[in-house]
């Protein structure tokens, strides 16, 4: 790989199993995020925080997560946004990935509409994520909300969810 590699977090060396991405990869990640999350009609404030708190955790420096500020979601070309999306781990699929974190992404203001549902569908048939994964993604999801709202009643930790 000839780009330079952008070290990753420790979060992302433990989670994903990388630990370099090259800047307009990440830049890309988001960006794919926010055209699926927006497949509503809008990236909802609580998505897009989730996004940037998302990043932020991978390592995406502050000049990175400004791209996403004015990023015209709508007219996003998933194409062309996923021909840069590459890591320094030749193995790595950004598809199941992009699906799982796509998933979180659009319920982060507590509703995974319709539109939010069929774009992931569509993107994951664009990565060849096949649709049970699709469901098991969804399902893991679930049961980690679930594991953490046991963890926050046993600890009495309060929250707005």
């Amino acid at each position: 790989m000839s780009e330079q590699m952008l070290p990753v977090s420790d979060f992302g060396r433990e989670a994903y199993g990388i630990s370099g991405a090259p800047r307009q990869a990440m830049i890309n990640y988001g960006r794919v995020l926010m055209a699926i999350a927006g497949a509503d009609g809008e990236v909802s404030k609580p998505e897009y925080d989730w996004l940037v708190a998302h990043q932020r955790k991978f390592g995406a420096t502050e000049d990175i997560l400004a791209e996403y500020e004015d990023f015209d979601y709508r007219s996003a070309d998933l194409g062309e946004l996923l021909a840069e999306i590459k890591v320094d781990v030749e193995t790595w699929s950004s598809g199941p990935h992009l699906i799982y974190h796509a998933i979180q992404m659009c319920g982060a203001d507590g509703v995974y509409a319709d539109a939010e549902r069929a774009k992931v569908a569509q993107a994951a048939k664009d990565l060849a994520v096949p649709s049970d994964v699709v469901l098991t993604l969804e399902a893991l999801i679930a049961m980690e909300k679930a594991v953490y709202n046991m963890r926050a009643a046993i600890f009495h930790i309060h929250t707005l969810d």
